[in-house]
Parts: C-alpha cells; structure tokens; sequence
C-alpha cells in the first residue's frame, strides 16, 4: 500500500526545495504532512473528500490548508481533490441538491434549471447563476454531502489498509 503511493507522490524534499513555498515552509516540516500511514492517508483522503465540492479553483488550496492544519498527507489530500472534474460535478451538485430539498423540506414541484451552456468568455459568470438558482437546498446538501464523503472515505480507507495489512500478515505467516 505504501508503495502504491509513494510511487505516485512527490516526497517531502522535492516539495520543500520549491522557492515559491519561502514563506510557509515552516508549516509544511511536521513529519504527519508526508509520511504514508494509515491515519495521515485516511486523513487526507477525507479532507480531500471534503474540499472537493468546494466550487471553483480552492480546492486543493482549501485541502493543503486543512491538512497542514489537522495533520493529515498533504499530498494525498491535494490528490483526492480531483474526484471532481467537469464530467462529476454537475451529478455530484445535483445529488447534494436531492439531499437538501429532502431535508429542508422545500417543494418538489421546484424545478431544477438546467445546466447553461458554457463559453469560454462567460462560463464563470453562467455556472454561477446556475449554482444560485439552485438555492436553499445546495446550501444545505452541499456540506451535508461533503460531509458524508468524507466519513465514508475515512472509514474505508482505515478498514481497506488494516485488512490489506493482515492479509499481508497472513501472506508472510501462513
């Protein structure tokens, strides 16, 4: 398991001999930030989780932000931002718009806009008018589906590596 990730991830040296990160290279030294165990890679995999549904260009900022703050992998919170992209953001938004006309209790008879077409020119502009007509029940879905991600993620990736552990166990003594 460590392998798979530490063949995939930048290592702490190559990071920090970045001049750019000067100034916020003292936050980035806890050894929790870089080092691959199952509690730092659970970690980030739900922090990753979480960010992910932030809109627009913080998620990663807002994920190495909280990992350097709750001491989880860095990298790999950074990573598991990018479950969203343009093909799953659009399902992931109106599946947290579900979950928040069912528990505001707003009417179903609301209809849900459609997806503007966007150009280049004034895609930020369309995608946020969209999110805005979405109202009420996004604002409430939106963190509660962050949320739930990122208790599903944790948990999965603590019982995924324990279990990949004692098979390995059980590989090497059986």
């Amino acid at each position: 398991m460590r392998r798979f990730f530490r063949d995939r991830l930048p290592d702490r040296d190559t990071v920090l001999r970045q001049r750019w990160l000067g100034p916020v290279q003292h936050w980035l030294q806890h050894p929790n930030l870089w080092h691959l165990n199952r509690r730092s890679v659970a970690g980030g995999v739900a922090i990753g989780l979480f960010c992910g549904l932030i809109p627009g260009p913080l998620q990663m900022i807002s994920a190495a932000l909280l990992a350097i703050l709750f001491r989880a992998n860095l990298p790999v919170a950074a990573f598991t931002t990018l479950y969203t992209n343009p093909f799953t953001i659009v399902p992931l938004y109106l599946l947290a718009y579900e979950i928040g006309i069912r528990l505001s209790g707003s009417a179903y008879g609301t209809v849900v806009p459609a997806f503007p077409e966007v150009h280049w020119t004034t895609g930020f502009t369309q995608i946020w008018m969209w999110l805005t007509a979405l109202g009420k029940p996004l604002l409430i879905g939106l963190p509660i589906l962050a949320m739930g991600l990122a208790i599903i993620g944790f948990v999965f990736i603590r019982l995924f590596w324990r279990l990949f552990v004692l098979w390995k166990w059980h590989r090497r003594h059986g």
